[in-house]
């Protein structure tokens, strides 16, 4: 009896060894809660500028969503705005990142990460270009449901890499991108419920689940 509880701890150390040795295991909950902090403020930037139509209801013409303001002045508002969401949410990610890898005793870049960072940037960077082309067509209400979508694949894609439970923020945000596909008139609701609040949600979830009993 003593042996088979001894082999069994073995094999759960090997086990835990070799996902440790595939998986990126050191992302943070907050790192998600922090993002999605960051990804409501950016929207509220977005909308305090762009208040008239945002969040009407649906139009037949997406694009009288629009209608009114510069179209000019429009795009680079926003590939502004994304920018600086973009980059708030890499330092604040990386930061809780690190921190958790240095309370484990796991170093950050290794061929774990490496493959995670592969993984993500393929979609990501497939998705940034069509962003760029919708928005160079003026199709600036197609934008916000794509960036949702490919981010979600990004996710998708890298959550064989990591921990499991990315897979599931990477559904929610593809399904909430299609249905933003087709309820144009809440495009900016929809952006920051996918990039603000289900970043939240899943942050608290991953800290409460991994990271509160080892804090």
């Amino acid at each position: 009896m003593y042996e088979s509880r001894e082999h069994l701890q073995t094999l759960t150390e090997i086990r835990s060894l070799m996902e440790r040795s595939s998986k990126f295991l050191s992302l943070s909950g907050l790192s998600g809660v922090s993002a999605g902090l960051i990804a409501l403020g950016g929207a509220a930037v977005v909308y305090t500028r762009l208040r008239t139509g945002l969040f009407t209801i649906l139009h037949a013409d997406p694009e009288a969503i629009y209608r009114g303001t510069n179209q000019q002045d429009i795009q680079p508002f926003l590939v502004t705005v994304a920018v600086i969401v973009l980059v708030l949410a890499l330092l604040a990610g990386t930061y809780f990142t690190v921190r958790k890898a240095r309370r484990q005793g796991l170093g950050v870049w290794n061929q774990s990460s490496r493959r995670l960072l592969w993984a993500m940037t393929v979609p990501l960077a497939t998705g940034g270009v069509f962003c760029l082309a919708l928005l160079h067509y003026n199709l600036i209400w197609l934008a916000f449901p794509a960036t949702l979508i490919f981010y979600g694949l990004a996710l998708l894609n890298g959550s064989k890499y990591t921990l499991r439970d990315v897979e599931s923020l990477a559904y929610c945000e593809i399904v909430l991108g299609l249905i933003s596909l087709f309820w144009p008139g809440y495009n900016l609701l929809t952006w920051a419920i996918g990039f603000g609040v289900l970043h939240i949600v899943y942050g608290l979830t991953m800290y409460y689940k991994y990271e509160r009993t080892t804090a």
